[in-house]
């Protein structure tokens, strides 16, 4: 798709005000993607263009983090703890360490902030509308647009249950949701037409966050504590966190195995411990779910060829069809250069291309799951609901109250 660089203010503000309304009933979720290379931002329904806007990112020495945020925080009027109370009207806050899109009076189309997106008044203002917390947020150094995408591994929406009237049962995923109300019919339904929208329990729903990332230490320490405890040494409750209790319960086995018991966990120690426990070695991928800015369950999956990087790629998912049930995904493929210290660590011997032909769908062709993941996840996909795969992990970024936040490194220009 062609972007048009100039575009009428009349016709901006036209197409922000037929979004908003478009937007609010939850039918089309929108995503932000700003490019530093254009000082741009741009507006999207899937790959369609909503919106556009010059933009003023942060200024050397104050960079502007690239990577995949969403909104944490809204407010019509906001001002700087880090810089003199400075004013930052329509703030939408990124990240709890200071990055948000806001407004200014000064917007030159050159970098110029200390780390925000600066925007137009007006512009800022309508896009405030237009916008709920969660709303994705993609920042890159050059510049990239959604492109439809079709792969196995990317989920579909479990088929609906067939209920009887009065004696419609709730399904455990639907029961668990907070605040979640479920209507069942007492009487005669009218004759449905056939043209109208299925509504289904699912479009209802908070959308759901999943990244698949590369384990790290918590997650083989918990598959440790697991297989310690499997033994019948006491590691305490899985927790990923290596304690007293867990240190001393690998000591254990490893004076019971003729070891020299040193207490942690190696990869010496992996492979004897798994070998006695009569288990597979550990997956080398974990994939992750949060809802609300809140975790949701996670589990483990493998990737193929790792000595490749997964490189950074978002997908979101929306449009369902009335009558499959089935939704669209779009994907977007960030430039990341993965520090050396960290490829070392992860075996990474070959970095990823984001422009390369089909990137966001080769990546998916390496992970694996099982069939009862993916049905635990396709149980609560909704729309508006998210993918990222990156070699990142759980940066410092993402915690409490956020999605996951996933934070690239561009090559060096």
């Amino acid at each position: 798709m062609v972007l048009r660089s100039t575009l009428g203010l009349g016709l901006l503000l036209l197409a922000l005000a037929s979004t908003t309304a478009h937007a609010a009933d939850g039918t089309s979720p929108l995503q932000i993607v700003v490019s530093k290379d254009k000082q741009s931002l741009v507006v999207y329904d899937g790959d369609t263009v909503v919106a556009t806007s010059k933009v003023s990112s942060g200024k050397r020495g104050h960079e502007t983090p690239t990577g995949i945020f969403s909104i944490l925080e809204k407010r019509r009027y906001h001002e700087s703890n880090i810089y003199s109370n400075a004013p930052m009207p329509f703030m939408q806050r990124l990240t709890w360490s200071g990055i948000a899109l806001h407004a200014s009076n000064s917007v030159p189309s050159y970098p110029a902030s200390h780390g925000c997106v600066r925007l137009p008044n007006a512009f800022a203002k309508s896009l405030y509308k237009m916008t709920e917390r969660g709303l994705h947020v993609v920042i890159s150094d050059r510049q990239i647009a959604p492109q439809p995408v079709s792969h196995s591994v990317l989920f579909q929406p479990s088929a609906p249950e067939p209920q009887l009237l009065s004696d419609a049962t709730l399904r455990p995923a639907m029961s668990q949701i907070p605040g979640g109300n479920v209507e069942v019919a007492m009487s005669e339904p009218a004759a449905a037409d056939p043209a109208a929208p299925v509504a289904r329990a699912e479009d209802h729903r908070a959308p759901i966050r999943i990244l698949i990332t590369r384990r790290g230490a918590r997650e083989l320490n918990l598959d440790v504590q697991a297989a310690l405890n499997g033994l019948g040494f006491d590691a305490g409750v899985p927790d990923g966190a290596l304690g007293s209790r867990s240190i001393a319960a690998i000591r254990a086995f490893e004076s019971a195995e003729g070891r020299e018991p040193k207490g942690r966990v190696t990869p010496e120690l992996v492979d004897a411990l798994f070998k006695k426990a009569n288990l597979p070695p550990p997956a080398n991928g974990q994939l992750l779910v949060r809802r609300d800015f809140t975790p949701l369950f996670e589990a483990p999956v493998t990737i193929t060829e790792p000595e490749i990087a997964l490189g950074a790629h978002f997908y979101q998912f929306q449009d369902i069809d009335a009558r499959t049930g089935k939704g669209n995904w779009f994907a977007l493929s960030l430039d990341n250069v993965i520090p050396k210290s960290m490829k070392a660590r992860l075996g990474i011997t070959l970095d990823d291309d984001a422009l390369a032909y089909n990137a966001a769908t080769r990546v998916l062709d390496r992970i694996q799951m099982t069939a009862e993941l993916r049905e635990q996840v396709e149980d609560v996909l909704a729309p508006g609901s998210s993918l990222t795969v990156s070699d990142m992990g759980l940066g410092p970024e993402t915690g409490r109250g956020t999605d996951f936040v996933t934070i690239t490194h561009p090559a060096k220009g």
